[in-house]
């Protein structure tokens, strides 16, 4: 594609769904017939404000956290496979789990993935009470207060402390 058609090719992808920088500079590049045109199409984009990573972070975070009720360390980490800078993941995520109670997200993703399932007898087994703490350091969240929250159903989550693989 030649600079013109890359232009329409990005406004396009832009319209469909919100891409980071590093994503449609990915994308161009796969199109383009001259890769020079590739930084002229990305200087564009952010001239007339279409392409700001900074905004892309910090609106994918607050939409993370309040729709998918996931946890900050997953929220970064989905923000770095979207090729934003460790930068404004960090800002991004900083601004949307500021005033956040961690506790409380943790019980609302608990009550999400386990809704019509009886906690408490999932939780009482060593293995489901594994995987709930499993479930929620994918999810995000650290594991003081995953360990936090699932003491509430079982006495047996102090066993979780001992995992080394729990660094927050």
């Amino acid at each position: 594609m030649n600079a013109a058609r890359l232009w329409e090719y990005a406004l396009g992808a832009l319209g469909r769904r919100a891409l980071s920088a590093g994503e449609i500079r990915q994308r161009l590049h796969q199109r383009a017939e001259n890769q020079a045109d590739v930084d002229g199409v990305i200087a564009k984009l952010r001239e007339y404000g279409y392409l700001d990573d900074a905004r892309f972070a910090e609106t994918f975070a607050a939409s993370r956290r309040e729709n998918e009720a996931h946890g900050r360390q997953r929220v970064v980490r989905d923000l770095r496979l979207r090729r934003v800078g460790s930068a404004d993941a960090e800002q991004a995520a900083g601004k949307a789990f500021d005033s956040t109670d961690e506790v409380a997200l943790i019980e609302e993703h608990l009550r999400r993935k386990y809704r019509g399932v009886d906690l408490a007898a999932k939780l009482a087994d060593p293995a489901g009470l594994a995987s709930a703490y499993r479930r929620l350091r994918y999810a995000g969240f650290s594991g003081s207060n995953a360990i936090r929250v699932l003491r509430k159903y079982s006495d047996r989550a102090e066993s979780l402390e001992d995992d080394p693989s729990d660094a927050d």
